[in-house]
């Protein structure tokens, strides 16, 4: 409970609409709102001419703008003098605030509050999901009032509490960015040891099983015969340099997957994706043996007896030779990727199954201790994530 009054937005706002007639030829750009207290944002610009609406309205900096539909889900903005001068339609009823009342940041941290979002939620009716406020319902929320000396010096203290979690939410995104880049740079120095001349790739291939195989083509397995269950198939998404991302993954019928047998993978199998990162690639772990691939993905088969998988891994992720060959053949392409042919030829230098065995025991150690990093920044982020809406429950109880 605030120890302030609580006050209708409709003795501090006034609604206001700085009317345009859309004009063909002329370019409008749009504003949007992010849902649950993101804030405003641009949207794309659009023709006069391409607009339905026969009627636009300028914002200007300080506007509380609402979304009829979203406002029960927070989609409710004070506009930031960067995006001034844009505009919107009908369905974003406009206020702004009376400043000698309201501080307008005062009701920019408000929108931000589940106290905010649920009086929204209330105050909207509607049928099939579309709730919509109308603007005189949203004049009736109602929200705390300290005076408003009292309100900047609140906020003043909000925004330097803020800044102090935007700080620590960067330094521990760069913390991850710079733990990976020393495990790249320690691989890459090691891989450096290795004295064996390079060889191509397809030296180390299973040739029982074709070495290096292309996903099938969209003829013989195209979007409509995928499914909710079933045999899973793999697609480019699924391809991360740091393993087989299975989630999201496409399934097809038990029928379907024995026509594509050829294109099954096993453990220990390289998968790499033909198009987006260059070299993005991967090992195929225990638990997707079996499953297919689609088209976007070469699956490289490796003889075993002869080549550790993880090792190869090692040696695409970080190898300086690898490195400089993707971007000598990727060089000058439309799309960036990889073919069969590129490849088969990527540069590796192979020592005996003995010390890559101890290559991918030392470097997979290091990355373990990389991934517990992860972890505990991962948990810190989620405390980093609360803090916030804690503290502006409490600067708007006057606890702050």
């Amino acid at each position: 409970m605030s120890k302030w009054p609580m006050v209708r937005l409709e003795r501090l706002v006034i609604p206001i609409e700085r009317p345009a007639i859309p004009i063909p030829g002329i370019s409008y750009r749009q504003i949007g709102v992010k849902l649950w207290g993101e804030g405003a944002y641009q949207r794309e610009a659009i023709d006069g001419g391409a607009t339905k609406y026969k009627k636009l309205s300028r914002v200007e900096a300080d506007d509380v703008i609402v979304n009829k539909i979203w406002a029960r889900n927070g989609s409710v903005a004070l506009v930031p003098t960067s995006l001034a001068g844009s505009y919107v339609s009908s369905e974003f009823p406009t206020f702004h605030p009376t400043r000698e009342k309201l501080e307008p940041r005062w009701v920019h941290w408000i929108t931000k509050t589940k106290f905010f979002w649920d009086q929204c939620n209330d105050k909207s009716r509607g049928t099939s999901g579309k709730n919509r406020i109308r603007p005189e319902r949203f004049l009736e929320i109602e929200i705390p009032l300290p005076r408003p000396a009292e309100q900047q010096r609140i906020v003043e203290r909000i925004e330097a509490l803020a800044a102090k979690i935007e700080e620590a939410q960067l330094s521990r995104g760069e913390i991850i960015k710079e733990a990976d880049r020393v495990v790249s740079i320690i691989a890459g120095k090691t891989l450096g040891t290795i004295i064996e001349p390079a060889t191509e790739l397809e030296k180390w291939l299973d040739s029982s099983r074709d070495g290096i195989q292309t996903g099938p083509f969209g003829a013989q397995l195209n979007s409509q015969e995928f499914q909710d269950s079933g045999v899973p198939v793999l697609t480019i998404r699924n391809v991360q340099y740091g393993g087989l991302d299975v989630s999201g993954a496409k399934h097809v019928s038990e029928d379907k997957a024995r026509q594509l047998t050829r294109y099954a993978v096993q453990e220990g199998d390289m998968l790499f994706a033909r198009m987006g990162t260059v070299g993005r690639c991967c090992i195929v772990p225990r638990e997707a043996d079996g499953w297919l691939i689609n088209y976007h993905i070469i699956r490289v088969a490796l003889n075993r007896s002869r080549v550790e998988p993880k090792f190869i891994h090692w040696t695409i992720r970080c190898s300086e030779n690898v490195k400089a060959y993707l971007e000598e053949n990727i060089r000058g392409a439309t799309r960036e990727g990889v073919n069969s042919k590129i490849v088969s030829s990527l540069p590796c230098r192979v020592p005996s199954l003995s010390k890559q065995r101890c290559i991918v025991a030392y470097l997979d150690n290091l990355q373990t201790k990389v991934g517990g990093l992860k972890q505990l920044q991962t948990e810190s982020a989620a405390q980093l994530d609360t803090l916030l809406p804690s503290i502006l429950d409490k600067a708007f109880k006057g606890r702050l």
